[in-house]
């Protein structure tokens, strides 16, 4: 039995023997979930709550323009406390990302430096602070709101950068897409649950009406930060609870300890295709995700008809199917890396490619299917379900490519993916200002549909998934003296399959 083999099925006797129930890594998986819950639950529950805070000047004779026949509707125009246009709403929902956007790479730095519990912790805290403190800042001034949220996406942006920081120290290689999967399928997870729950909130008398909203998610997040600094710690060897088994299954599986990344090869980073090819698949996917995700409400009001008292509840089913395919793409990931059937570089081409391009499919269909109401909602929930394949592709391959860099490399990725948070609704705002049509939503889907493209088509070129040479140990280390490996043979095993056991006889009596 070879060395590499030897390490491999020793591993699998290690994990074998660890508890599940209370396994350390999955109660950080699950943790990271909860996190994302509340901060997409209090990123989006404004734009639910707006409606209820504005005036509306919306009525059934407006409502009845829709392209396809409108189903029953009874409304008044509303009065809320509050008398914003379009534009000045507008203003209030894009400045969060002002925020978001300056502390994604200070974020994945810093998660390298001080680790990331306290710094993800922090960012849900700010946000969590931000929101209960939303009801007092729109009283006082929209000035203050704008303030207020630019603050609160100054927290929230640490959060993704951080959260990769920290799997580089706890998620064994082989089980990356899964764990990563279960983490950042809250974000969907937790705009499926805002909406309704947000808009429920807004009709009733409860603590003022709108204002629950804000204290709600609020008061949930603060108890998540509770639950979080108890429960969770940086790194396996820093955990009190850990079980001896998974403590030693997760430093043989990532290979040892991993240094504190203090200062990244920025010139190497900056220089590497495949960081460049992440970038431009998470900009695509978030182009998809941010335009569907402001806009999906009005296109099924205004083009298909449907009851706006509806529409809160379908938007929500395209994101609770993306839910179950982030879950579930990640354990078949983890499963054909771990069977041999793909290399890791063609399981995330492979992911990529569905997270792209069946959304772009599915999105120019939308335009075409005329008022067949129930396909057009297939073919809706296709498009925005689908793009939780990606997420075994492109969102974990920070990991694959540097794993002591992650958080760096997240940051960098993330902050020009959330540009779509501007220019896609503005697009879409432009396009279908006072001309909303089937035909200049049909543009808006082909717009995506190219952007879709473009991230599909770079990354089957450039994409990879075996650890780059600059973010080696061994990289400009005059002590070393080992010749680094070639990509191809690290292509040809698993991280964690690295030969130093192969004397040791003891691995065939476990």
């Amino acid at each position: 039995m070879s060395g590499d083999s030897e390490h491999s099925v020793y591993l699998e006797r290690l994990k074998e023997r660890i508890p599940h129930i209370i396994s350390c890594r999955y109660v950080l998986a699950i943790m990271g979930c909860l996190g994302f819950v509340n901060v997409y639950a209090m990123r989006v529950n404004l734009s639910v709550a707006l409606v209820a805070m504005t005036a509306s000047n919306d009525t059934a004779d407006n409502y009845t323009n829709a392209e396809c026949p409108a189903e029953t509707y009874n409304s008044t125009a509303d009065q809320g406390e509050f008398d914003w246009d379009q534009n000045t709403r507008g203003q209030i929902l894009s400045s969060f990302f002002y925020g978001y956007l300056i502390t994604q790479i200070p974020g994945g730095w810093l998660g390298g430096i001080i680790g990331g519990k306290h710094l993800f912790g922090v960012g849900v805290l700010c946000t969590t602070i931000f929101t209960l403190l939303t009801p007092l800042a729109a009283r006082a001034g929209v000035s203050y709101l704008i303030a207020l949220r630019i603050l609160e996406g100054l927290g929230e942006g640490v959060t993704f950068p951080a959260m990769h920081a920290m799997w580089a120290h706890w998620a064994p290689p082989i089980e990356r897409s899964k764990l990563i999967a279960i983490t950042y399928a809250g974000s969907q997870l937790g705009t499926v649950l805002s909406n309704p729950v947000s808009g429920w909130l807004c009709s009733t008398t409860f603590l003022g009406g709108w204002p629950s909203v804000f204290y709600i998610f609020g008061t949930l997040g603060l108890i998540w930060f509770v639950l979080w600094t108890a429960l969770v710690h940086n790194t396996p060897a820093e955990h009190p609870r850990i079980s001896p088994e998974e403590l030693e299954y997760i430093e043989k599986s990532i290979g040892g300890k991993k240094g504190k990344a203090i200062i990244p090869p920025l010139l190497a980073m900056v220089k590497s295709p495949c960081l460049w090819v992440i970038s431009i698949s998470h900009f695509a996917n978030n182009y998809g995700f941010y335009t569907m995700l402001t806009n999906l409400p009005a296109y099924m009001k205004n083009i298909l008809g449907f009851d706006i008292t509806k529409t809160g509840y379908l938007s929500a089913v395209p994101y609770m199917f993306n839910w179950l395919i982030i879950i579930t793409g990640g354990l078949v990931a983890d499963y054909l890396r771990f069977h041999r059937i793909l290399s890791t570089t063609n399981t995330r081409k492979l992911f990529n490619t569905l997270g792209m391009t069946l959304p772009a499919t599915f999105l120019v269909l939308t335009g075409y299917v005329g008022c067949n109401k129930p396909l057009a909602i297939t073919c809706l929930i296709v498009a925005v379900a689908c793009g939780g394949f990606s997420m075994s592709g492109f969102n974990v391959n920070h990991l694959d490519i540097a794993p002591k860099y992650a958080g760096v490399l997240m940051g960098f990725s993330n902050t020009i993916a959330t540009i779509p948070g501007f220019v896609g609704p503005t697009i879409v705002g432009v396009l279908t200002e006072n001309n909303e049509t089937r035909k200049q939503w049909q543009i808006v889907f082909w717009i995506c549909c190219g952007v879709y493209l473009l991230g599909f088509i770079t990354y089957l070129i450039f994409g990879s998934g075996v650890e780059q040479e600059w973010a080696k140990e061994s990289y400009n280390d005059p002590k070393t003296t080992e010749p680094l490996l070639q990509e191809s043979e690290d292509e040809g095993r698993l991280p964690y399959e690295v030969p130093y056991l192969a004397n040791n006889s003891a691995i065939q009596k476990k």
